[in-house]
C-alpha cells in the first residue's frame, strides 16, 4: 500500500490547490485594460474595477448580460470547487491516517482512489474552461480594432495553478490503489511460496 506520507502530500495538494482556485475565482483581474498612463480597468467574474490609483468596483448586476465567457467561466469554475469538496470529504474518509473505515482496508482505498479521481476531474475542469477564457481573450484581442484592448490578468495564472496542483494531488491519492494491488499480489505470492514449501518439507 502506499505510504501515509504519498498520501498527505497527495491531499495537501490538492487542498493549496482548492484553495487557489477558490481564489482565482473571486480575483477580480481576469481581464485588464490600461487607458492612457493611469486610468485602469479590470474585469472579473463577478465585478469590474476602473480608476486611476484608486479604483472602483462594482458587482455585476446582469447576468444574461454578460458576456459569453464570463458566465461560462463562472459556472464551470463553480463546478470545479464543488467536486473539489467533495473530494475532500471523501478523501479525508479514505486516507489511511483517519479512524473511518478501518475495518475495510479493500472500502477505505477504493474511497481514497475516488477521491483522487474527484480531484482530478475539478483540476482538469479548471484548466479547460481557464485556457478557453484565455483564447476567447486573445480571440478578442485579434478582431478588435481599437488600439487599446483587453488583455487577460493574473487570475489566469493563478487559476492555472489551482487547476495543476489539484490534478497533481487527485493523482498521488489515486495511484494507491495501484500500490496496494501490488503489494496485495506480492504478499498473495509470499504466502503461496511459503505454504508450498511448507508443504514439500512435510511431504519429505
Amino acid at each position: 500500500m502506499a505510504s501515509s506520507g504519498l498520501q498527505l502530500l497527495g491531499f495537501l495538494l490538492s487542498l493549496i490547490g482548492l484553495a487557489t482556485t477558490v481564489a482565482a475565482t473571486m480575483m477580480v483581474e481576469w481581464k485588464k485594460q490600461y487607458q492612457g498612463k493611469s486610468h485602469r480597468i479590470y474585469e472579473g467574474l463577478w465585478m469590474s474595477c476602473s480608476g486611476n490609483e484608486r479604483t472602483t468596483c462594482e458587482f455585476h448586476q446582469y447576468l444574461l448580460k454578460l458576456p459569453t465567457e464570463i458566465q461560462a467561466t463562472r459556472a464551470v469554475m463553480l463546478i470545479s470547487i464543488f467536486l473539489s469538496t467533495v473530494a475532500l470529504l471523501v478523501s479525508t474518509v479514505g486516507m489511511k491516517c483517519t479512524r473511518f473505515m478501518d475495518g475495510k482496508p479493500e472500502s477505505k482505498s477504493l474511497t481514497a482512489m475516488i477521491g483522487g479521481i474527484m480531484f482530478m476531474i475539478a483540476g482538469l475542469l479548471t484548466l479547460i474552461i481557464t485556457s478557453w477564457y484565455v483564447k476567447m481573450i486573445v480571440h478578442y484581442v485579434h478582431e478588435s480594432h481599437r488600439l487599446q484592448s483587453f488583455e487577460f490578468g493574473k487570475a489566469v495564472f493563478v487559476s492555472w495553478a489551482g487547476g495543476l496542483l489539484t490534478m497533481a494531488g487527485g493523482a498521488f491519492l489515486s495511484c494507491r490503489r495501484c500500490s496496494r494491488s501490488q503489494s496485495n499480489g506480492s504478499i498473495s505470492s509470499n504466502q503461496l511460496l511459503a505454504t508450498n514449501t511448507h508443504s514439500k518439507s512435510n511431504y519429505v
